[in-house]
């Protein structure tokens, strides 16, 4: 029965409906869900229908069923070119190319990974390379056309679900899947540049698959994962310090930092820390005022600024000896000795030639 569901999803294939070709390589998973090549098929229809992180998980799994089948590395690596994944891609590439030397498939899509990653990374490639496209790349051998069955093989299919949620911290996101008495020899997990590929075997069940596309991206090297008797945790190292605003990767919603960055264009500071210096106020004062005395002023300026600096500079009976005269004589006299003009009224004293004259309001 799975070999007929397998010809079957293969002649899908070939007639573009790869929607069909996908369930009906599930069905046949089921009934067979140790056969490598039914995942690694699947894959290549999950590729064609732009299921790509299921791609990736079907890949995965193939390979964790036979290391050696070329092709899973091969369709891995086409999946994960168009997430992005440029390094996981290249990775899965070059096993798949010492598998299978004589398949020229590897050797192009790794030099489209290293311009890729070289356009990603600011260093431009040489631009006369001939850049391959990952679009088809199905080989004729892949597939076996056949004649019609003349009866429709169904089979009933019915995924587990576990809850899963996720909380995070400034340098990392923890998941949680909520599994229990899952044995760790039937949890396989794969982590990519900015995907999660979680697979769940377990016994009398059908496969559990959770691969999404992760809001941000990761390290690898520095994501792990626990095994608990009630679930399954797994911490996703952040390649950068953003905020995730959900777990999976949406065009609806942009990257919150929650760390500064500087503006494009905007110079940045040429001395080591950018934080503002303390200001001296002494000091600042202290040159304003060595400033003050040596300016040169002439005239009424001159006169004004000599008046101010004696008034500034005296005690408390002749500041009201000054203001007093001042006052009182309108302006013409002014006199620094409070016992003269202390107990007086202070008349006014015109310039020569001239005379005083009281204004009426």
């Amino acid at each position: 029965m799975a070999s007929d569901l397998e010809k079957r999803a293969k002649e899908a294939f070939i007639d573009d409906h790869f929607e069909l070709a996908v369930d009906l390589y599930t069905q046949a998973i089921a009934l067979n869900p140790q056969n490598a090549e039914l995942y690694s098929d699947r894959a290549q229809a999950n590729i064609k229908s732009n299921n790509l992180t299921e791609a990736v998980s079907d890949a995965n799994k193939a390979i964790e069923l036979d290391s050696s089948l070329s092709k899973a590395y091969l369709r891995k690596g086409i999946a994960c070119i168009r997430l992005e994944e440029y390094q996981t891609a290249k990775a899965a590439l070059e096993i798949g190319a010492s598998l299978a030397p004589e398949e020229t498939r590897f050797v192009k899509l790794i030099k489209e990974c290293d311009e890729l990653i070289a356009e990603e990374t600011g260093v431009l490639p040489d631009l006369s390379l001939e850049k391959p496209s990952t679009e088809d790349v199905v080989s004729t051998k892949d597939v076996q056309p056949v004649s019609d069955p003349s009866n429709q093989l169904t089979v009933a299919f019915v995924k587990p679900k576990y809850r899963h949620e996720f909380y995070q911290k400034p340098d990392e996101v923890v998941v949680t899947i909520f599994a229990k008495g899952i044995p760790a020899k039937d949890v396989h997990i794969d982590f990519g540049e900015q995907i999660l590929s979680v697979s769940i075997d377990f016994a009398g069940e059908d496969t559990y698959h959770f691969q999404p596309r992760l809001f941000g991206k990761i390290i690898p090297k520095k994501c792990r994962y626990e095994v608990l008797s009630t679930k399954v945790e797994i911490r996703l190292a952040k390649a950068d310090p953003l905020h995730w605003t959900s777990l999976e990767f949406s065009k609806d919603y942009s990257v919150v930092p929650r760390v500064s960055v500087p503006v494009i264009g905007e110079q940045r500071p040429s001395y080591p820390s950018s934080k503002p210096k303390r200001v001296d106020w002494d000091k600042l004062e202290a040159e304003v005022k060595k400033e003050e005395k040596e300016e040169k002023l002439d005239g009424d300026a001159a006169l004004n600024k000599f008046f101010q600096d004696i008034y500034k500079d005296a005690d408390e009976d002749t500041r009201r000896a000054m203001r007093k005269s001042f006052v009182e004589s309108n302006g013409t006299v002014l006199s620094t000795n409070w016992k003269e003009v202390g107990n007086k009224k202070v008349e006014g004293s015109a310039p020569d030639g001239m005379e005083m004259k009281k204004w009426e309001y």
